[in-house]
């Protein structure tokens, strides 16, 4: 099939989940002999252009056009997701057109009008994010009604998700998650070396600094538990520069608390393989990769018991209520002084992980729903 993608910032890279799952996808896709093609919408400073990038580059098998677009929050994303669209439907001979997010699937009308199948990847309830404004949740919101009238499949990344369409759309979705890797432990090394941390000596936070990743109630938390581990942050600003320099101000006071910004592939594996535990104290998620890395390196988890949160962690790690970090304390306080809890909790990582979040199964399910008469195993 000839296949084009679209909401994605850049690709190769972490910028986000959105980023990691086309990523995932389009490899395996491009590696079955399908032609895909992905329209990355890459923001540049208005005030400090670089140098402009190759139109049309490649990337193991996968076309990548790049769509350049000025960095103005609440505009980017839309003009992109438009200039991309008009692109892909100008340049003919697409099977599918894949929208990944809400705020890009607005433009799944226009394949829709000229008869090209579309399916949408709703990865979150993004009108729902505290960083948008009025006007910006009001475009995401219009985004998901497009979508849920207009793309010929519609794809949810968790069983929670699904009940929302159900009940408020009356539509059915295909519940198609995330997957994971099978990860290569890295030792203690650049981690020591830039912020002198050593294994099982912190506690880490890896994800996108933004306001609905709860970030503020585990530093609050954190802040009375007695402990001489450290708290790591690791992860940089989404359109969030205010949140991330109040949570910096908020943590100020706590010399055990580390701010790493956005981290490589290295030493991301590095504070995985070492953390003590791993925490993510969600308000809102659609499917936590990072929740599903951590657990991939057998890292005891505690998160938020947000439903999606729930499904993936099962009886894998602990969950505290959402919002509260007196409950969040408590919990980071007991694994602190009892470190055998951590080991046991270690101790449940198991092979469901990589049945359940298989990228390679994930892959075929998705191609499948690209059919017009789709076999796919998904979930209805």
């Amino acid at each position: 099939m000839k296949i084009a993608m679209i909401g994605q910032k850049d690709v190769p890279s972490r910028l986000g989940g959105v980023e990691i799952a086309v990523g995932a996808l389009s490899v395996r896709m491009a590696a079955k002999g399908h032609h895909v093609t992905l329209y990355n919408c890459h923001r540049y400073d208005l005030k400090n252009r670089r140098k402009k990038l190759p139109h049309i580059q490649y990337y193991k098998g996968v076309c990548i056009r790049e769509i350049q677009v000025p960095d103005v929050k609440g505009v980017s994303a839309a003009l992109g997701s438009m200039i991309a669209t008009v692109c892909a439907v100008a340049a003919g001979g697409y099977d599918c057109i894949h929208f990944h997010a809400e705020g890009p699937a607005l433009m799944c009308i226009l394949p829709h009008i000229f008869g090209i199948r579309t399916v949408v990847t709703i990865h979150g309830l993004d009108w729902k994010r505290s960083k948008w404004g009025p006007l910006a949740s009001w475009y995401l919101k219009l985004g998901e009604k497009t979508a849920v009238r207009f793309a010929d499949e519609l794809i949810v990344l968790s069983r929670d998700m699904q009940k929302y369409f159900r009940e408020n759309y009356q539509r059915e979705t295909l519940m198609i998650p995330n997957g994971i890797e099978r990860p290569v432990k890295h030792p203690v090394d650049e981690i020591r070396k830039k912020w002198g941390i050593e294994k099982d000596g912190y506690i880490l936070y890896l994800g996108r600094i933004v306001p609905e990743k709860g970030i503020q109630y585990l530093i609050s938390a954190f802040q009375r538990v007695e402990t001489d581990k450290k708290l790591v942050i690791a992860g940089g600003a989404a359109d969030t520069d205010e949140y991330y320099i109040a949570l910096e101000r908020a943590a100020k006071s706590d010399p055990r608390i580390i701010f790493t910004g956005f981290v490589g592939e290295n030493v991301l594996a590095e504070l995985y393989s070492n953390c003590y535990l791993y925490c993510l104290p969600s308000e809102m998620e659609g499917l936590p990769i990072s929740l599903l890395e951590a657990l991939s390196y057998e890292t005891c988890c505690v998160c938020s018991d947000i439903p999606e949160c729930v499904e993936v962690i099962g009886t894998r790690g602990y969950l505290f209520r959402s919002r509260d970090d007196e409950d969040l304390r408590r919990i980071l306080q007991m694994l602190c002084k009892e470190p055998e809890r951590v080991v046991h909790c270690r101790s449940k990582a198991d092979e469901f992980l990589y049945t359940t979040y298989n990228w390679d199964a994930i892959t075929k399910k998705t191609l499948a729903a690209y059919r017009r008469n789709p076999d796919n195993g998904g979930e209805h």
